[in-house]
């Protein structure tokens, strides 16, 4: 099975609004599809087939007590009847989808060639159903209206183990919604418990009100689903299907969000936004006439707007540690040639870096205890830690040994191997590229690798990575590294302990 993108997917549930007329079916499909191509999204089209004659109990076909048997058998297709519409779907350039509510109509939706398959919330424990559609090797969107957590988790594994594309709705099978049945916080719970899944949210609220979409898109929902239909002389729409118009402005609504939400990477920091920001911002002004050679105290400047373009702000202050080059007059501004600013805390970028590891394990929901020691590799020195090196917390040292490796961002730890520890690696967070014994290979989230004693290793990340080691007993003494002049280096002049990373207390290597 390969793989579907469900990301940015719009499902537009025909369901029973044809009204079973294949005109009215049309008219909606055109009608809609207008919406779809204005607004330029990625829409299916979605059909619901049932095989009535297998479908409804003998004695249900007349007068049954079931409201939605009538309404079924009124607005049937014929099967020529539905290839037409499937056939204007395709004309239209949109995306086909169906959903089976039998197990005789899984055939007829693979036979006729449909792209994905949906899973209704009333279907997703219906195992005989459930495996049929599995077998029909198309990706499948499932609904997950009325289902417990654990239900949900069982049709997550169900998919997962028969390598089925699969993405999850969260749904309230209520037509409508009241407000206070939303729960658009589900939507955190399974993105983060189904981490590889798209989770979007269906639809079924007054068509008029746009906000839920923007919540649901802001809270990580990737697809969206919503039933369509058309008001005529004869037909009133019902409150949970939207019109054309309510359909664009929904669309509409759909686009501000994505504008408001942004990039979920990096921010970017435009020149505007800089600009503002310095207009508030405290210069660094001396109190009285300075001499050359003066190293500043906190009583010797002050911070106060306006800040002076290209001066030196209280974000560069550092006590004792910037010294005048010339003299410098009473309430002048300190600009960077006025001083030299003593950067010489050889230590400053291992505590930097200590900030991004911390958050590089908050990302990846990893929790530490209170005892551990954190040892930085710095085989190039501590002044090129950030290019050469990684830092390693140590866990475990038994006859077993485990430790997490954290690599930072284009960071790149030399080839080395251990003449008595044998080790395996398993990437928990980000691509972790490796050399073993010559060969070049990637490890991503969950994949492990084996390193032998006496095999020649070593690794790096573009993007940054957390990998868990689990060895046999570490020895300080048992690395050697194809780089003779690391081999030389004292194991302190190549690694710096850390007892407590909060203090930054050293230890004595």
């Amino acid at each position: 099975m390969k793989n579907f993108d469900f990301n940015d997917l719009f499902v537009l549930d025909l369901a029973n609004n044809h009204q079973g007329n294949l005109k009215h079916g049309l008219k909606i499909i055109q009608e809609c599809s207008k919406m779809v191509h204005k607004h330029n999204i990625r829409a299916a089209i979605k059909f619901q087939f049932r095989q009535y004659e297998s479908f409804i109990h003998p004695n249900h076909k007349k007068n049954s007590d079931n409201k939605h048997i009538p309404r079924f058998l009124s607005t049937q297709l014929s099967q020529k009847e539905w290839e037409i519409l499937f056939k204007a779907v395709k004309n239209e350039g949109l995306l086909t989808m169906c959903t089976p509510f039998d197990n005789e109509s899984v055939p007829i939706i693979s036979d006729m060639g449909f792209d994905i398959i949906k899973v209704a919330s009333c279907s997703a424990k219906d195992w005989p159903l459930l495996e049929d559609i599995a077998f029909a090797s198309l990706p499948v969107v499932a609904s997950t209206g009325g289902l417990k957590i654990n239900d949900i988790d069982n049709l997550v594994s169900f998919f997962e183990h028969r390598g089925v594309a699969h993405a999850l709705m969260h749904c309230v099978s209520i037509y409508p919604i009241p407000q206070d049945d939303f729960h658009l916080n589900h939507i955190d719970t399974l993105r983060k418990r189904y981490k590889k899944t798209v989770i979007g949210w269906s639809t079924h609220e007054d068509q008029d009100d746009t906000v839920p979409i923007q919540i649901a898109m802001a809270k990580g929902a990737k697809m969206f689903e919503r039933h369509v239909g058309l008001d005529t002389d004869e037909v009133k729409l019902n409150v949970y299907s939207s019109r054309p118009k309510q359909l664009d402005k929904w669309f509409e609504a759909y686009r501000y969000s994505e504008i408001l939400c942004g990039s979920s990477t990096h921010r970017p920091i435009t020149a505007v936004e800089q600009e503002s920001l310095d207009g508030l911002q405290r210069g660094m002004f001396v109190t009285n006439d300075i001499e050359a050679g003066v190293i500043l105290s906190a009583s010797d400047v002050y911070f106060a707007m306006p800040f002076v373009s290209g001066q030196l702000s209280s974000e560069n202050w550092i006590e004792n540690g910037i010294h005048t080059r010339g003299a410098i007059k009473k309430d002048a501004p300190v600009f960077p040639s006025d001083v030299d600013i003593d950067s010489s805390n050889k230590y400053k970028v291992l505590k930097d870096a200590i900030h991004e590891v911390k958050a590089m394990l908050n990302n990846a929901s990893i929790t530490l205890n209170s005892e551990f020691n954190i040892e930085f590799s710095h085989h190039h020195g501590i002044e090129n830690f950030r290019e050469v090196g990684a830092l390693i917390i140590d866990c475990v040292n038994r006859e077993y040994c485990k430790k997490l490796i954290v690599v930072l961002p284009g960071q790149k730890h030399p080839s080395h191997f251990h003449k008595r520890k044998e080790e395996t690696f398993q990437s928990l967070s980000g691509d972790f590229e490796y050399i073993l014994d010559g060969r070049k290979k990637v490890l991503k989230p969950g994949e492990t690798a084996l390193v032998q004693p006496g095999v020649w290793h070593e690794f790096w990340s573009k993007d940054g990575c957390i990998v868990e080691e689990i060895s046999t007993t570490h020895y300080n003494d048992d690395s050697t590294y194809s780089d003779k002049k690391i081999n030389d280096l004292k194991r302190s002049q190549r690694k710096t302990v850390v007892k407590n990373w909060g203090r930054f207390e050293l230890i004595e290597n």
